[in-house]
């Protein structure tokens, strides 16, 4: 494998520039103290953060400064442009368009959204709207999608506020199973026709108050920012340049060169999932191959650290074994992703190395 970088990255978070509760200053702030590397902003509607000359690393921590267009029909995380993407009038696959047009990469912010409902005594009260990605389905109609947005689809699923409260006392336990199921099976159906990069997300606004300048809300930055990163795969190390620095981090998430991660079972940094071909080609996590039906390609995974495995090939499991290190040989075509767990609980999820047909 080429030199790869690691960078553990915050994602689809909100500031005060939008509906988030935290100021840009406070959630660097976050970021540093939860050992991330990177904070993606995605404010709805607007880069008013870049405007205001945040954009750029800041003791260690790299703004990226994307924002969510946010059409009632559903919202798209797009990074990498220079200036709003006006929705209005448009439909989600012009959405996905104009951000391609403008030189960026969008991804669909929890593309599979069904709402939720907190089932009480004569009351059935709607705690959260749906808006799922409508395009998910059409070619060009997104690049990737936000496979897992801890908040949004833990709030979709409580149902009591029991539910509720045990959540939040415990949100590490709570998450520890990782995305919905009907999410990853989805994902993998998408996979089986076209690329989809995914990415995870927390859709974080700290929702409370502010209170003498600070925030005040159950899910504050500092309990979320552990829960799951983005633990992207860099071709370069970040330099502090603001420009390259952003390009560097847009290229990783259009080729799908990253992990979901959940730093708060391990770090991920070391992780690496690729394909060697007979004929000695690389496909990287997130690539793509064309092979023929009869051809091998060995599947190797290396891990920082000894984890139980599972390998998923065409949205059906594999293989499963336990370490920190893997090689397998598959035949012909299919679409493998890994999943790692310690202790029971989810730790690392990959992109996927597609194996597609040769014609």
């Amino acid at each position: 494998m080429d030199p790869v970088h690691d960078l553990s990255a915050v994602v689809h978070v909100h500031s005060t520039c939008s509906d988030g509760t935290a100021t840009v200053a406070e959630l660097l702030d976050a970021a540093r103290d939860s050992g991330a590397g990177a904070l993606l902003l995605t404010d709805h509607d607007t880069l008013a953060a870049r405007g205001d000359g945040w954009a750029g690393t800041h003791d260690g921590v790299a703004l990226v400064v994307g924002t969510e267009v946010s059409p009632k029909g559903g919202h798209y995380l797009a990074f990498g442009v220079s200036g709003e993407i006006p929705h209005a009038g448009r439909s989600a696959a012009e959405i996905a368009a104009a951000v391609r047009e403008a030189g960026g990469v969008g991804f669909a912010a929890h593309p599979f959204s069904e709402g939720g409902r907190l089932l009480l005594p004569a009351l059935a009260r709607r705690i959260v709207l749906p808006h799922a990605w409508p395009a998910l389905d059409q070619p060009g109609g997104c690049d990737g999608i936000e496979l897992w947005s801890v908040t949004t689809d833990a709030a979709e699923a409580w149902r009591s506020p029991a539910e509720v409260l045990r959540w939040l006392r415990d949100p590490v336990a709570a998450t520890a199973d990782g995305p919905p199921p009907r999410q990853l099976a989805a994902w993998d159906a998408l996979s089986a026709r076209r690329r989809v990069p995914a990415l995870g997300g927390l859709d974080g606004h700290a929702p409370g108050v502010r209170i003498n300048g600070s925030v005040r809300s159950p899910l504050s930055h500092a309990r979320t920012f552990d829960l799951l990163r983005t633990h992207l795969l860099l071709d370069e190390p970040l330099t502090g340049d603001p420009a390259r620095d952003e390009a560097t981090v847009v290229a990783a998430l259009r080729a799908g060169a990253m992990w979901l991660a959940r730093p708060c079972v391990a770090p991920a940094d070391g992780a690496r999932f690729w394909g060697e071909r007979a004929d000695g080609e690389t496909v990287p996590m997130g690539g793509e191959a064309l092979v023929a039906p009869d051809e091998e390609t060995v599947l190797r995974v290396r891990l920082p650290r000894a984890a139980e495995l599972r390998v998923v090939r065409d949205g059906e499991e594999l293989l499963r074994a336990d370490g920190d290190a893997l090689d397998l040989r598959v035949t012909g075509p299919g679409v493998h992703r890994v999943e790692a767990r310690v202790g029971g609980a989810m730790w690392l999820l990959s992109n996927p190395v597609h194996l597609r047909a040769r014609r």
